[in-house]
């Protein structure tokens, strides 16, 4: 099919139904990796605030109680769980949303819309995780969270970038 100089191909005009599929798990697994990369980051920077007194990691348990598992877990494995919880977050919603949004963030590169994007994140993490901090240990939480979600952001970005630019085969 011949098309104008103006129009452009989508996939469904130029593929099959199973490489769609392929392409949205392909997709679908590049997002979690960089999700992966910048949740571990991320994590690093939160593990430095709470050696600073400014972030307690025990906050991540309030996400198991979200859902009750309070009442099936025993308590001391509620951390982990909420741990667990913020990871498959940071794995699956936040770089959905990073990808559907991205080409409208300011920065140059997808690395720099990425810390963008993990401002904006912030602002909901700052409210929902703040555990009482007053003085410098407020201060600091404020700045070491806001440091976290930028580094999560960059991450996330150079690994969409690192794998938007790999050929169709790694082999």
């Amino acid at each position: 099919m011949a098309l104008d100089d103006g129009e452009k191909t989508t996939l469904t005009e130029t593929g099959t139904p199973a490489d769609e599929l392929m392409g949205a798990i392909v997709d679908g697994v590049i997002g979690a990796a960089g999700g992966f990369v910048g949740t571990a980051l991320m994590t690093v920077v939160l593990l430095v605030a709470q050696g600073l007194g400014a972030f307690d990691t025990a906050s991540f348990a309030d996400l198991a109680r979200l859902i009750n598992l309070q009442a099936v877990l025993d308590p001391g494995l509620l951390q982990a769980v909420g741990y667990l919880i913020f990871l498959a977050g940071g794995m699956t919603a936040w770089p959905l949303l990073f990808a559907s949004v991205e080409q409208y963030l300011p920065g140059a590169t997808m690395a720099r819309r990425g810390v963008s994007f993990g401002t904006v994140l912030w602002t909901g993490f700052v409210l929902a995780f703040y555990g009482g901090q007053t003085g410098t240990a407020l201060y600091l939480y404020a700045g070491l969270t806001l440091v976290a979600h930028w580094v999560y952001g960059f991450g996330l970005g150079l690994v969409f970038t690192y794998f938007s630019t790999r050929p169709d085969t790694l082999v």
